[in-house]
């Protein structure tokens, strides 16, 4: 393949030149769903679909940027009807989170906007569409609605996110409208895809670990995709005089918070891979002289099996209530995102196997902490994800975050193995 790792840091670029101001001041990377230089990435990305030589090219309801490169002219049956194609689904999301890395996501995007490059250069059709997405939200930054994109194609859209406000008190309708999209459950229930016509749905990501990176591989097959909770945290204590206040008199919202997130950190801890974080907290309408009177705060639980999830799930709320009790405050809970773990799928696997092997790499095999869209999408279909070394310890959701030129390359030539073990496959079977 022709400068194929050279074509994906250069795409990145050009995706990287749209962040939002704030940001962009600092020469860092924020794009969340439907901003300006959400839009603005979206429209790059179209121009590089178009580019690459999509016979389609469209964005949909919720913001996904849909590429399709048709199978070559399916033959007739028995009966001298034409046999429909089936479809093979990949992508991944072109959101980012706040000051992130421009790889997370959109890697997945461009190796296999590459491969259609590639298959162009060649003049060659498969016999079977290939579909390529750019989920427009993955990381649940703007709106609370994670997964909102890929949702929207296994008829998981909740009619209730088009009413949450953003922190300036948008609407998701309203930026849905503003970005020129229709905002409405009509459209967006039409984008449910109908698994019978596919064959099944793949992912390349950058690892954002440092497995692969420590161990010396460009690219690993993922065999599950860890189950997770994320929920919005909200302590109520007692606002009162820094000063005035004895010690054992208060009702310290933040440090039960604190309090909180320790004990988490410290059940996490207890099970073989369970993670649990705490990504936010603030106390609004803070003072340096005033008790914390209000705390709010996230928590992030994860874990490899849905029953290890739930009980770390269910323990930290346990003991959390128990805290609130003994610093007399009151603690609420409102999950935001349950996903179950989702172990790949054993064909699908095998044939990132095979794929890599052809690449003249070895197998090497880890599951993902992180979610994925594959998540979303293994409710309706078969699916199993490539993961890519990323350097600088395989740092991820930091400005740090790189891959490589060269592991950019191989994992678009495994990709294009992958696709050439399903033509062998899909051929043999006529």
């Amino acid at each position: 393949m022709l400068n194929s790792g050279k074509s994906i840091m250069d795409w990145s670029e050009r995706l990287a030149q749209f962040s939002e101001p704030q940001w962009a001041a600092k020469n860092q990377l924020t794009c969340t769903y439907l901003t300006p230089a959400h839009i603005q990435t979206a429209a790059e990305l179209r121009v590089l679909m178009h580019e690459a030589g999509f016979d389609e090219v469209s964005t949909d309801a919720v913001g996904n940027v849909v590429g399709i490169y048709r199978g070559a002219q399916p033959d007739t049956d028995t009966q001298g009807s034409p046999v429909q194609l089936k479809t093979l689904l990949t992508g991944s999301h072109y959101d980012t989170v706040r000051t992130g890395g421009k790889y997370d996501g959109r890697l997945g995007v461009l190796i296999p906007v590459a491969c259609v490059a590639e298959l162009v250069r060649q003049k060659r059709r498969l016999p079977f569409n290939f579909e390529v997405v750019g989920f427009s939200e993955e990381e649940g930054q703007r709106f609370r609605a994670t997964f909102l994109a890929s949702g929207a194609l296994t008829g998981d859209f909740d009619p209730d996110w088009l009413e949450q406000q953003d922190t300036d008190g948008v609407t998701m309708r309203q930026a849905m409208h503003a970005a020129g999209l229709p905002g409405d459950m009509v459209a967006i229930n039409q984008l449910k895809r109908d698994p019978s016509r596919y064959l099944g749905f793949v992912e390349a990501h950058i690892e954002q670990g440092p497995v692969l990176c420590e161990g010396g591989q460009p690219l690993g097959v993922v065999t599950s995709i860890n189950a997770g909770v994320r929920a919005t945290c909200k302590i109520t204590g007692m606002a009162a005089h820094a000063g005035t206040t004895p010690m054992l008199m208060r009702q310290d919202a933040l440090l039960a918070a604190a309090e909180i997130s320790l004990m988490a950190e410290s059940r996490a801890r207890q099970d073989e891979g369970s993670v649990a974080t705490v990504g936010q907290m603030q106390v609004p309408g803070g003072s340096i002289n005033v008790i914390p009177g209000e705390c709010l705060f996230t928590l992030d639980m994860r874990a490899p099996f849905d029953a290890q999830r739930d009980a770390l799930v269910n323990d930290i709320l346990a003991q959390a209530q128990v805290i609130a009790e003994r610093r007399q405050v009151n603690f609420e809970f409102t999950e935001v995102m349950r996903a179950s773990a989702a172990p790949s799928d054993p064909l699908l696997q095998q044939r990132w196997e095979r794929a890599v092997q052809a690449v003249g790499q070895s197998v090497f095999k880890l599951n993902s902490g992180a979610g994925h869209d594959a998540m979303k999408l293994h409710t309706i279909m078969p699916q199993a994800m490539l993961f890519v070394r990323g350097g600088n310890r395989g740092i991820s959701h930091n400005p740090l975050e790189i891959i490589s030129a060269e592991d950019a390359a191989l994992a678009t030539q495994a990709f294009m193995a992958l696709l050439d073990g399903f033509q062998i496959d899909l051929t043999n079977t006529k």
